[in-house]
């Protein structure tokens, strides 16, 4: 079952960004320094008492502008709008009801979701109804008074967000394997789906260019369990301008934040863009399995090494994440469809792998012998020991001397050394560095 997601939307500067940071706190997840990976995230996951949600922070909203960026971010919104479960209305306490909320509230009208109107910038509890007066007229209810910045309230709020969303939205653990199918329009993500489930999918999309939502298939296959994610409906290549960029980036990122494994589908006529490469960026981001799957091979004329420098240019491309597998194939022809599940499969089970303590440090002792840790003035980087930590993605803690010691490169040779002694094909791997106290000196 899908998580239900939450959507925050306002005109621009009233703290939406703010409460979106505090609903979500912290991610879990290891962003490595790797240059062009790194990106803002608009979506992330979150629970309150137990129950688990998406949310999606959005730019300002100007509803009546002329300016593209402004535009594009009122348009980006609005889906956002479209994919929630429930909204959050979000007003400043400070400036009072404007002009520009009322108009925010006119499009909220207009999408029959659940709304929670909530006043921001109001620090003193004492004064959340005088704060708060003035917004009854929007005809959303009882808003309720908050301070993002200073988490005042935050509680009420998280127990009127989760008492929002339909009754049936918080099923129980879904223990399938979930594939995200990912890549820009017309690659055949949605063919792929149909063929390997047998169905045919109808996407409905009331907002040009973009999916109503994101359509869950679940299918079994020699044994397992898998829940497929397509995120296709998008418009034709010739039609797509930046905004509807915008739309697809936005559901491929909710779709990677919820899944186990990306499969990222290419045109082999095309080869790998900078859109993808983007998408490729947060399913590292976020320690998904990845797989790249070149569709329409069928229609390449192909000589003795084809397939094998078409590969390596891949994987040159995405240095980031050259764990990657790559399968070719042609979904028209059914040819080697399977073989994506199959490898799923085994991503699956490489990002669940656990390494004994022993053994992590037995792989690292040989690699700081083969090749010496850097130094800097006479200062030497010292591992004292390693241990694995997590899983999915697998996430190794290492006690050093200085974070400041270890270099990105020397990070980048521990990870294929772990790679060369177990089967992490298709998974990222995660570390933290950790300063054992009074070394660093």
């Amino acid at each position: 079952m899908s998580k239900p997601i939450l959507a925050i939307v306002g005109r621009p500067n009233v703290g939406k960004s703010t409460l979106f940071n505090r609903l979500i706190g912290e991610r879990r997840a290891i962003v490595e320094d790797v240059p062009g990976v790194t990106r803002d995230r608009i979506y992330a996951e979150t629970d309150w008492n137990g129950k688990e949600f998406g949310v999606i922070d959005t730019g300002g909203i100007e509803v009546r502008t002329d300016d593209t960026i402004l535009s594009q971010m009122r348009d980006q919104a609005v889906t956002a709008m479209d994919m929630a479960d429930v909204i959050i209305f979000m007003v400043d306490g400070k400036d009072g009801l404007t002009n520009a909320d009322s108009e925010v509230a006119d499009l909220l009208r207009r999408t029959g979701k659940e709304v929670i109107l909530v006043v921001n910038k109001v620090d003193a509890p004492s004064k959340a109804y005088e704060a708060s007066y003035d917004f009854y007229e929007l005809g959303f209810g009882e808003p309720i008074a908050i301070s993002a910045a200073n988490m005042t309230n935050i509680g009420d709020l998280l127990d009127r967000i989760v008492d929002g969303f339909p009754e049936d939205s918080f099923g129980g653990y879904d223990e399938s394997i979930h594939i995200a199918v990912i890549g820009k329009p017309n690659v055949g993500k949605s063919s792929l789906v149909n063929a390997l489930t047998k169905q045919n999918r109808v996407i409905v999309s009331p907002i040009a260019g973009t999916t109503r939502d994101t359509i869950d298939t679940p299918f079994s296959y020699k044994g397992r369990e898998y829940t497929l994610i397509d995120t296709a409906g998008l418009r034709k290549k010739s039609k797509v301008n930046d905004s509807i960029e915008k739309f697809s980036i936005l559901r491929a990122i909710a779709a990677i934040e919820r899944c186990d494994i990306c499969v990222l589908m290419i045109d082999a006529a095309e080869g790998l863009t900078e859109q993808d490469k983007k998408i490729a960026g947060y399913a590292h981001e976020a320690g998904k399995g990845l797989l790249v799957v070149v569709n329409k091979w069928d229609l390449i004329e192909k000589e003795t090494n084809t397939m094998r420098d078409y590969e390596r240019k891949i994987k040159s491309e995405l240095l980031f994440a050259s764990y990657a597998p790559v399968i070719f194939t042609s979904v028209l022809n059914k040819v080697r469809i399977f073989d994506i599940i199959d490898r799923c499969s085994r991503i699956a089970d490489a990002r669940a792998i656990r390494i004994t303590t022993g053994k992590l440090n037995s792989i690292i002792e040989d690699a700081t012998m083969m090749r010496q840790p850097p130094s800097d003035k006479g200062r030497r980087l010292k591992i004292y020991y390693a241990t694995q930590i997590g899983t999915k993605p697998p996430l190794f803690s290492f006690s050093i001397n200085d974070r400041e010691l270890m270099h990105f490169s020397y990070a980048r040779y521990l990870e294929n050394k772990i790679r060369e002694a177990f089967d992490f094909e298709g998974t990222s791997i995660k570390f933290v560095w950790n300063e054992k106290r009074g070394e660093r000196r």
